[in-house]
């Protein structure tokens, strides 16, 4: 069991027994870049009441009657397994005592809770405080007037999250964001006090601009005393707020800043005190901007004037149990963690405003983030503008500090902005205030108005941002066209009216989830995913991609990881010792292009196109060395090392260039060649690896040994307890459930009692498991886009991706009824070592059981059964079976790993 799945069991046994350790989740303060040293958590267990009638104020929801009939646990939604509450209605109400500390008499006592959805009324004592509406910002609300300092009080809180078209909704088909969803806690504020403090760093004169906000204005100036620590002595200096104004700047010289960088990012920690008020923060010394590449004229987003090639995920930030919601901190620094351990350099957290934890670990990691609006799904009508420009402003007041946003996107994929399919030019018009409106509140990021999808386009954007799901064979002719496109002026991924400018040309979104028909459902991702990466390396034009995404949710299984963060396995890392992920994201990459696998003839010179790219920018000398090697395992499984080679390759930073072809020739021999790369410098470090295979065709075979083999689809006999069936038309059979396949060979007249001793059956089997798509009846019509709940294994085109959950199958392997071995076959896996079953596939927008492979299972024949059968009827009768409910897959020499059919091998 992983760490993650075992912290989820313990939070829910503490949960269910009532231990105190779990009695205040999430304990650690919800906001480190605004913090108050006086402050109290509320999360915990809380009464709580449905009140799916909508009976409003009601004596007993403030008295602590029995109404409460329940208890949740806060801060995880109604509905999430973490809260302890079912689902069953739209309206909830919260109720726990509380007690005001004594010692904050004299300050300004507020409630925050960090968001509930949707309409949130506060009371306490009866006193009704505040109603806030949204479900994505801070409600907060004053109680000084009714504390009484040390004595217990009720607090109470309604949630109405009764759905409304113009709210911002997002994806919560995921797992609904019901009421409170983050942190509650208690401040003290000064009587006078700070609403906010941006920090606005300038690296370029070494100086950051600090700004004090004020919640309203007061009859007398006040003086807002900083206190910035770095690496060397405390910074100190005022910020002067005249009477009557809200807002006042100060200008702070930073001698020798210590830059905010991902590899090095360095926090300054910072004091705010305006009279009895105290506020704790930090911020980041960084510059975002576009520069060009480098000996080219394509523009890059930038980090501190240097380009940064972007390498993304799609972040849809849910947790299975959590929602919205993540079980603990360590949760949240993980989470960016694992980004970074796979070489990625940032996330997009999408279309949800994400907790600032997590925004928190990213500042102190170094991970870039693009922050989403959420979108409604509604029209886009006077109600939704409004709520969307309120939240906007409150999403960018609240996370100004964070060093690691880099970009804010208004827009997903016009959702929300089309009235009856229709893309106005009024709302075209709007979207482009939107994009204005955010500029005005935060100079210092970009800004994309849309990120478009589906033949919309941009209005006004900082970044020419575009969607595109595709097969891995997709990607070269898509983005030929792309960059031929793309130029000032252009009107491509424009709408009439707006052109390009000389913006940052990335992709958004990519992958081959949504790239064939219906989506993939849950299968290999790693095979398109190198396919499509080789290929964006040789087009510069586009200065970086986002991929989706960082982890499986409930209707897409196309994650890095598994929805519960359990990991995947691509087979690279056997494939090629030392090989992971972090190679395919390298900053020196060295491509053969989009094709990774090839089909050629036997001793043929085969040409290897390469592209060399630097993305790094590093110092590695004026030449580089490609270690480059053959491995080849023919049609016995046999393994070998052809060629070992090394090539000098010219180098100088950022460089983008084709190099000569390499020349490789064929062995003459059927079977599958590994031909692997290590970039290394010249004292022998690896920068990166990378491979493709050669599928080798050939008449010739050894001279030392003899075959019999058949197709897989051609069994003499089978019975099997759930279901058989084959794969495109017998390249794979399958038998799923308890039974057998009977394969029947003939011996030739070359098999004789002289080399009787040499027989043995060789064949590529894996386990079978019975998936919902191939049941025999299952609910074919599901909606695999908007967070419906559906079986990972339910899409037509999924076979699920090798992972940690194993499929295990015991075998029997039975030669003329005589038990002669048996084998446990590990899984049912799916991945890149399935490079004949992904190379077959048929280009039409589907798959079939894409990527599956088995393991190489042999079997020797004793000497006394192949005598019996040659003073027979030379007839062998190999029978494979299971009683354990794993079933058996049978691979011909078009599917699978190795390039062999089923069947008896013999010395000549």
């Amino acid at each position: 069991m992983t760490p993650s799945k075992i912290f989820t069991q313990l939070v829910l046994l503490l949960f269910v027994f009532g231990t105190s350790a779990q009695s205040i989740p999430l304990p650690e303060h919800p906001r480190p870049d605004f913090e108050r040293p006086q402050w109290a958590n509320l999360n915990g267990s809380w009464q709580f009441a449905f009140d799916s009638e909508n009976e409003g104020l009601k004596e007993s929801w403030f008295a602590g009657s029995t109404t409460f009939d329940r208890t949740i646990m806060v801060p995880f939604p109604w509905g999430s397994k973490l809260s302890g509450v079912a689902d069953e209605a739209d309206i909830g109400w919260y109720r726990r005592e509380i007690k005001i500390d004594p010692s904050w008499k004299g300050k300004r006592i507020f409630l925050i809770i960090g968001a509930s959805d949707w309409e949130t009324s506060i009371w306490l004592d009866g006193h009704l405080l505040g109603t806030h509406q949204g479900g994505y910002l801070p409600v907060e609300v004053e109680l000084t007037q009714y504390v009484n300092f040390g004595q217990a009080q009720n607090l109470v809180v309604r949630a109405d999250d009764v759905r409304r078209d113009f709210t911002l909704y997002g994806k919560q088909g995921y797992g609904n964001a019901r009421g409170i969803w983050q942190t509650v806690y208690l401040e003290a504020r000064g009587e006078q006090y700070l609403k906010a403090v941006h920090f606005t760093p300038d690296i370029d004169n070494d100086q950051v601009v600090a700004t004090a906000f004020l919640p309203k204005p007061h009859s007398e100036a006040q003086t807002v005393y900083l206190r910035i620590k770095g690496s060397g002595a405390p910074i100190t200096a005022e910020i002067q707020i005249p009477a009557g104004g809200t807002r006042a700047s100060v200008k702070v010289p930073m001698q020798q800043p210590h830059l905010w960088t991902l590899d090095d990012p360095f926090l300054y920690e910072t004091e705010a005190k305006m009279g009895k008020d105290e506020v704790r923060s930090y911020f980041g010394m960084r510059k975002i901007s576009v520069v060009d590449l480098p000996g080219t004229d394509f523009p890059y987003i930038a980090l501190n004037n240097k380009p940064i090639y972007l390498q993304l995920a799609l972040d849809q930030s849910y947790h299975p149990d959590g929602f919205y919601t993540f079980p603990s901190d360590d949760f949240m620094r993980e989470e960016i963690e694992r980004s970074k351990s796979i070489g990625l350099n940032g996330i997009r957290t999408h279309i949800k405003i994400d907790i600032p934890r997590k925004l928190y670990w990213a500042d102190k990691l170094g991970l870039l983030v693009m922050s989403d609006l959420p979108n409604s799904w509604g029209n886009p009508e006077q109600a939704m503008q409004q709520e969307s420009e309120a939240t906007l402003r409150g999403m960018v007041e609240r996370d100004f500090n964070h060093p690691s946003i880099f970009s804010w996107i208004v827009f997903n994929e016009t959702w929300g902005l089309t009235r009856n399919g229709e893309y106005g030019k009024d709302t075209q018009q709007w979207v482009a205030s939107m994009y204005h409106l955010t500029k005005s509140l935060d100079s210092t990021r970009l800004v994309e108005d849309n990120s478009i999808c589906c033949g919309r386009g941009h209005t006004v954007t900082d970044i020419n941002s575009w969607h595109s799901y595709l097969p891995g064979y997709g990607w070269e002719d898509y983005l030929k066209e792309l960059t031929e496109k793309t130029f000032p002026g252009s009107g491509h991924h424009f709408e009439d009216g707006f052109v390009q400018g000389r913006q940052p040309n990335i992709n958004s979104e990519c992958g081959n989830v949504w790239g064939y028909d219906g989506s993939t459902g849950d299968v290999d991702w790693s095979w398109d995913y190198h396919k499509m990466l080789n290929t964006f390396r040789k087009y510069p034009k586009v200065a970086g991609w986002l991929y989706t995404e960082h982890h499986d949710v409930i209707n897409e299984w196309n994650g890095y990881w598994r929805f519960d963060r359990s990991p995947k396995t691509t087979g690279m890392e056997e494939l090629v010792p030392g090989m992971s992920l972090r190679d395919l994201h390298a900053g020196v990459y060295l491509s053969t292009g989009m094709e990774i696998s090839r089909e050629v003839r036997g001793g043929e010179h085969v040409q290897i196109p390469l592209y060399l790219s630097d993305m790094s920018g590093a110092d590695y000398g004026s030449e580089l060395n490609v270690v480059y090697t053959l491995d080849f395992t023919n049609d016995l499984g046999q393994q070998s090392q052809l060629i070992s080679n090394t090539l000098k390759v010219p180098y100088e930073p950022w460089t983008q260039q084709s190099l000569a072809p390499l020349d490789i020739q064929a062995p003459n021999q059927e079977g599958v060649g590994l031909l692997s790369f290590e970039v290394r410098q010249a004292n022998g470090s690896v920068i990166s690896r990378n491979f493709m295979f050669l599928i080798v065709h050939s008449d010739a075979t050894s001279d030392k040994a003899g075959r019999i083999t058949v197709n897989p689809r051609e069994y003499t006999d089978a019975q099997w307890s759930e279901r058989t069936w084959e794969v495109l038309n017998g390249k794979k059979v399958n038998g799923a459930g308890s039974g057998f396949f009977d394969y029947r060979f003939v011996l030739p007249s070359e098999v004789t009692e002289k080399n009787a001793s040499s027989l043995y059956f060789l064949a590529e089997l894996s386990a079978k498991e019975l998936f919902v798509k191939d049941q025999e009846t299952y609910e074919a019509d599901q909606d695999f886009m908007k967070g419906s709940l559906v079986a990972p294994s339910s899409n037509p085109n999924s076979y699920p991706m090798t992972d940690e959950t194993l499929f295990p199958s015991e075998i029997k392997i039975l030669v003329n009824g005589e038990v002669l071995g048996s084998e446990t076959l590990p899984d049912d896996p799916a991945d890149h070592r399935g490079v004949l079953s992904w190379h077959y596939q048929p280009r039409d927008g589907k798959l079939r059981e894409a990527g599956s492979y088995g393991y190489l299972v042999k079997v020797t024949l004793p000497e006394d059964v192949v005598l019996k059968a040659l003073r027979g009827n030379r007839s062998i009768t190999v029978r494979l079976t299971t009683e354990n409910g794993g079933g058996i897959a049978v691979y011909g020499r078009q599917f699978g790993r190795f390039a062999l059919d089923p069947g008896l091998i013999y010395k000549k």
